[in-house]
């Protein structure tokens, strides 16, 4: 039997895994891990913080459905990707997170970059590992990759103390993983789906509400399929952006505080709600009293936990997103559903009156209104390209203005809201698709907190485009000072700025600026032409709002308009 190190049986065991791409940081409790990663045939992204590593796997895996990796070494470097964990666990997206660790006989003794790296992303992993026997180290990485993309995805951490990796130990290929303790279900129960059917029959209002769940089970193509042929009109939350195509006559748009006024009513009026791999959080339900009242809840997640978590429903579905609606969609091949289109018409009417007197709206006037420049961009891209998002204002105008094709088209930090996500997910996101264009909509304060990785874009030749709404303000936070705590603007003015332009050819990028209107069209068709990584700069209308707004805790009928 072969002998390996440590070192050697880690990379062994990810390459079983089919892991060719790693986003990393090195660091002394990891030397040797690198020593042996550069004679493999891995690719190695070397970001410029270990945020930036967590983030840019996050991008990898919402834009290539794999499990993204990254590696870090112990202390500072482990505690830096905590947040990056935090937000791959909000949004249920599957990744290995591998941390360096001092030597085991240390470890208590408050050694040089020591932590409890464990203990203290135990809330915030699906799992996570101490290797403390060289002879397990396969079997964890099996165990680990498994758990990341199994059942309702998430992250994994495997803490690498580093006289393990110095070790030597045979090393034999594990089989398939049986975790007795864990066993997801993945067919939903039949009895429970064809309870489901009457409540289509009889509906007169139904409504389809699709979350992050139906694109990680790639069940975009059954959830339109099933649209259609119920005539029922679909909403999204943030995370199930580009799970329904945006121009078809049954879109309604995102759902919830930032939700287009058509969403929440009909959210509110419908007498049934289809929801499909949702958990209906505080920004999609607003007041839960209010929430879909008048209606019969079928909600359907692979995650039993997040049923009935929320929001009381009628009839629970435990099972995969898209074997759910395939079945259900077979299960209805045999029913009479040539009169919906007439018995949902009145509905769709209600929804098209809604639509009209009530659409997104904004007036461009002398200076440039980010709404504006994202529709412009979707214009010019035809809504074809991967758009990771920072978080704030940039966020959710990039939602309402930006509309994606396909799924795993819209990378954003939905359940965490974790500004400074965008460029590195969309370094990762570009690595894995490197035949798409990769847009980051952002704003001055958020592309601030990782902007360093802009190093990482350049050093790899990745053409990532920047578009940078500069209102000088951290927006969304100024939005609630102005219309909740009159217009005190306590500490988010963000006048003292880099001038983004020399920053980017300080890094060795293209920098370009828009200022006027007029300026807007040209500066994205130049970026967006441009080989490499380009940043573009937009000065936008200072105290700009994103409408409709449904002030926390209120219900979602209750919108604040233009």
């Amino acid at each position: 039997m072969e002998m390996l190190t440590g070192a050697e049986i880690l990379l062994r065991s990810l390459e079983e895994e089919g892991v060719d791409t790693i986003f990393g940081y090195p660091g002394g409790a990891v030397i040797d891990i690198y020593d042996r990663l550069v004679r493999t045939g891995m690719n190695h992204y070397l970001v410029r913080h270990e945020q930036g590593a967590v983030h840019a796997a996050d991008g990898y895996a919402r834009a290539s459905g794999k499990v993204g990796v990254c590696l870090v070494t112990s202390g500072p470097g482990a505690t830096n990707t905590v947040t990056g964990l935090a937000t791959a666990h909000m949004d249920s997206i599957p990744l290995v997170v591998m941390t360096g660790q001092v030597p085991r006989g240390l470890i208590g003794n408050d050694a040089f970059q020591e932590v409890d790296i464990l203990g203290i992303t135990r809330p915030c992993t699906k799992h996570n590992y101490i290797v403390t026997d060289v002879e397990d180290l396969a079997r964890i990485v099996k165990e680990a990759f498994y758990l990341a993309r199994s059942g309702r995805p998430g992250p994994v951490l495997i803490d690498l103390p580093k006289d393990i990796m110095g070790m030597t130990a045979p090393y034999k290929p594990n089989g398939e993983v049986n975790l007795r303790s864990y066993q997801p279900t993945y067919r939903p129960n039949l009895r429970q789906l064809k309870k489901v059917l009457p409540l289509i029959r009889e509906a007169r209002r139904p409504l389809i509400l699709a979350g992050g769940g139906v694109v990680l089970s790639k069940g975009s193509e059954e959830l339109t399929r099933l649209a259609r042929k119920t005539v029922t009109p679909v909403t999204t939350t943030l995370m199930g952006l580009g799970g329904f195509p945006p121009r078809d006559r049954l879109w309604l748009g995102m759902v919830g505080m930032h939700g287009t006024f058509r969403a929440n009513m009909a959210t509110s009026r419908c007498d049934l709600l289809i929801a499909v791999g949702v958990r209906f959080d505080d920004r999609v339900t607003g007041d839960i009293e209010t929430f879909a009242s008048n209606a019969e809840i079928v909600h359907i997640d692979i995650d039993p936990s997040s049923i009935r978590k929320n929001v009381p429903v009628s009839i629970p579905v435990v099972g995969d997103c898209r074997l759910a609606l395939e079945i259900l969609n077979n299960l209805l091949e045999a029913e009479e559903l040539d009169q919906m289109d007439e018995a949902h018409g009145p509905w769709l009417a209600q929804i098209e009156e809604w639509k009209s007197t009530r659409p997104l709206a904004y007036e461009q006037g002398d200076v440039i209104k980010p709404q504006y420049v994202i529709e412009t961009l979707c214009r010019l891209t035809r809504g074809d390209a991967i758009i990771t998002t920072e978080v704030g204002q940039n966020q959710m105008w990039a939602a309402q203005y930006y509309h994606v094709d396909k799924p795993n088209s819209f990378i954003t930090s939905g359940g965490l809201g974790c500004m400074g996500f965008g460029l590195p997910a969309a370094i990762g996101a570009q690595v894995a698709r490197p035949d798409k264009l990769v847009v980051d909509i952002a704003g001055d304060g958020s592309i601030q907190m990782n902007i360093q990785e802009v190093a990482t874009a350049v050093q790899y030749g990745l053409p990532v485009k920047v578009v940078i709404l500069n209102n000088q303000y951290l927006g969304m936070v100024r939005q609630f000072q102005e219309l909740f705590y009159d217009r005190c603007y306590a500490c988010t003015d963000m006048e003292c700025a880099p001038d983004f332009v020399k920053l980017a050819e300080a890094y060795g990028a293209l920098g370009l600026r828009a200022s006027r209107p007029e300026e807007v069209e040209p500066v994205l068709k130049k970026g967006l032409g441009a080989e490499g990584f380009v940043l573009m700069e937009f000065h936008v209308e200072k105290e700009e709002l994103v409408y409709p707004m449904v002030p926390a805790g209120a219900p979602i009928t209750e919108m604040l308009l233009v």
